[in-house]
């Protein structure tokens, strides 16, 4: 049977699935659901939304892309990178804005898929995802200040980009709460110390007990420190879906078609990004497309569900793998796990402070933040690079990713067509003389001109065609090609040019050595015909021996 590009990893490992196994994905499972439990619930609150939506996603996309997707140990959910786009997009657009965006993403990601674009994202540069990965990092921390320190903002403030929140704590700090930052403080300390001493219990949720535990049993504390109860509902139960008072206007959707396209890119490559994480980390290989296809599918049961856009956690697939799962059914028991808890104890997560939610976040930022990744790239690669990476990254946090990932990509593509142009030569009479085929070491007659050509000709340098240049007494011009890998249609146009030039003057046109792909465009656009088959030799010394017939 031949093998279907898009086949689940689920239904691959299952063939040798055994009870050991599944022993090891239980616990795995367990411990995974513990573990993104509160993360769920601060990711679901820093992106705007109810705290009960990011136990949605986890259950609903967690389950779908365990048993859809193309990776062994993939675990899936809400993850702090979507957390000021969500918000965004809620902020202006509402919630069925979030729900059309979404499932517009989905969409988006299935048909990714289904035409094999899993492997072009690794066009997408290292500079970029890393300058928008940072630049998150700094605005989810922004936002989390006014919880952290029990700021109350004025009645009708409801800031959305970092610069309005900057602007609003500043407003605010009469507000500040001494017993939330003390809550705060001890929960900080909790998950940076913690770890360190103990390693199987999960450090944000011994935060958020602790933290639950000084509200209610020291006097005072919980009459000024908010609890997510205070300004939040937390549902018991399964959410229900309607579509009542939703607005699905063309013009809704077109207002937020290039929100779904960031939400879907995004989704993309961190989902693909943790899938090769995981595979070094349990010698495997991903799917790619199956991978695209689960988290569209997860996507769009994530807002069917009641939940927000998710993708594959890095942290929680490490903390998968890290405790013997191996196979999907251990995100799928994570998913299971987590609906238990919704069904039975989520309305004790009212008790949860949000100062606690905050610290949880504040780490959380600091770990996606990477800026050990950032300061060495900015110490040792080239200019270009800087600037792109600092370009991203301001923007992610002055602006939003949407314009930070099309104004990087736009500048990195123009930054690497310079780059590239600058790497094609087209020199007269410039050999290394350590080359046995050195022109220097050839005998070329007086009315002959050698041009070597090296590089990519493309439309970046397609002008330096126009370099070549001949005396009143050359018959004949040879363009070495050996060097030429690539040739696209400007660069193209721009050699048609020459050789009408070449007619002009009465200079036979010959090519020495022309590869694969240009020979291949030379051919369809009718130029190998045009100047002749017998004029195109496939050493410099066939090319030299023609070029004395016109001499």
């Amino acid at each position: 049977m031949k093998h279907f590009y898009l086949k689940p990893k689920f239904f691959s490992v299952m063939k040798t699935y055994n009870k050991e196994q599944f022993f090891k994905d239980l616990i795995a499972g367990i411990i995974v659901a513990i573990i993104a439990l509160p993360l769920s619930i601060a990711l679901a609150l820093a992106s705007g939304v109810e705290p009960a939506c990011g136990v949605y996603t986890a259950i609903a996309a967690g389950f779908c892309v365990s048993l859809l997707g193309g990776s062994r140990v993939q675990i899936a959910g809400p993850t702090a990178a979507f957390a000021t786009i969500v918000a965004g997009v809620v902020a202006t657009n509402g919630m069925d804005g979030l729900f059309i965006a979404t499932v517009l993403a989905g969409i988006m990601l299935i048909l990714m898929g289904v035409f094999k674009f899993g492997s072009l994202i690794k066009f997408i540069p290292y500079t970029i995802t890393t300058g928008f990965t940072a630049g998150i990092a700094v605005t989810i921390l922004i936002g989390q200040i006014k919880d952290f320190l029990g700021l109350t903002y004025a009645t009708g403030v409801k800031p959305v980009e970092t610069l309005e929140k900057i602007e609003a704590n500043i407003h605010a700090i009469s507000t500040f709460s001494w017993q939330a930052l003390l809550v705060g403080v001890v929960c900080l300390a909790i998950l940076i110390v913690y770890p360190k001493i103990e390693k199987r219990i999960p450090p944000s949720l011994i935060a958020v007990v602790v933290g639950a535990l000084m509200v209610q049993f020291i006097p005072g504390l919980d009459e000024h420190v908010f609890t997510i109860g205070d300004l939040y509902t937390i549902p018991a139960g399964l959410p229900g879906l309607s579509f009542a008072g939703m607005d699905f206007s063309f013009a809704k959707v077109a207002a937020v078609l290039p929100d779904a396209f960031t939400i879907a890119i995004l989704a993309a490559i961190e989902s693909l990004l943790s899938c090769v994480v995981a595979d070094s980390m349990v010698n495997s290989k991903h799917n790619s497309n199956a991978e695209l296809v689960g988290q569209g599918v997860a996507n769009i049961a994530s807002v069917l569900f009641g939940g927000i856009p998710a993708t594959g956690a890095i942290a929680r697939t490490a903390a998968n793998v890290k405790n013997g799962g191996r196979t999907p059914v251990a995100g799928m028991i994570h998913s299971v796990v987590l609906l238990l808890v919704l069904l039975f104890l989520m309305p004790y997560a009212a008790l949860i402070p949000m100062p606690a939610i905050a610290a949880i976040l504040f780490v959380v930022a600091y770990n996606m933040s990477e800026w050990k990744k950032f300061v060495r790239t900015v110490k040792t690669a080239p200019k270009s690079d800087i600037l792109v990476l600092v370009v991203t990254f301001v923007l992610t946090v002055l602006f939003d990713l949407v314009v930070a990932i099309v104004v990087g990509l736009i500048l990195a593509v123009f930054l690497f067509m310079k780059r590239m142009s600058e790497e094609t030569h087209v020199d007269s009479w410039k050999y290394a003389e350590e080359d046995p085929d050195s022109i220097d070491l050839k005998q070329v007659p007086r009315a002959v001109r050698v041009y070597e050509i090296t590089g990519p000709l493309f439309f970046g340098a397609a002008d330096k065609i126009l370099d070549v240049t001949f005396k009143e007494y050359t018959r004949c011009l040879i363009l070495r090609m050996r060097e030429v890998n690539a040739l696209d249609a400007t660069a193209m146009n721009a050699l048609e040019e020459l050789y009408k030039k070449c007619q002009k003057k009465n200079v036979a046109l010959v090519l020495s050595h022309v590869n694969e792909q240009p020979l291949t465009v030379m051919k369809k656009a009718g130029f190998y015909d045009s100047v002749g088959a017998e004029h195109f030799c496939p050493h410099i010394d066939d090319a030299l021996a023609l070029a004395e017939k016109f001499s």
